[in-house]
């Protein structure tokens, strides 16, 4: 995700992942698991994500946000006329989750909640990420 990004688009990335993941009613700690920032950066450091500095260029840093962009891509396809659709479908329990929400999968099981949900949005996601051919 971030070869060819510049600096100032990796800072415009970050500010647009914080205010997605501030419409989805995320909380500190969960931006943290679902950054895959946990142990790099305490919850209350979060702020700075917000001014100019982007997030750490690490393949588990860029692994994630190239879920989390999937996962905003496929809602807003999903519901593109309506954007309160996407964050009411992130918080509302699920039977294919166990009765859990989106958002608990991806904060509970990290990457492969990520994955796990990105995979129920996303068709063309989910056939390649199954190895069919």
């Amino acid at each position: 995700m971030s070869e060819s990004m510049t600096p100032e688009r990796r800072v415009l990335l970050t500010k647009h992942i914080m205010s997605l993941l501030d419409s989805w009613g995320t909380s500190g700690e969960q931006k943290v698991v679902l950054l895959g920032l946990d142990g790099e950066v305490k919850a209350r450091k979060l702020d700075r994500f917000r001014q100019n500095e982007p997030f750490p260029d690490t393949d588990t840093v860029n692994e994630h946000l190239e879920h989390i962009v999937g996962i905003a891509d496929a809602l807003r396809t999903t519901y593109p006329r309506n954007v309160e659709m996407c964050n009411l479908w992130l918080r509302k329990p699920h039977k294919r989750f166990d009765g859990r929400t989106p958002i608990q999968v991806m904060v509970e099981e990290g990457l492969s909640g990520l994955i796990r949900v990105r995979s129920q949005l996303d068709c063309a996601f989910a056939w390649d990420n199954s190895g069919s051919v």
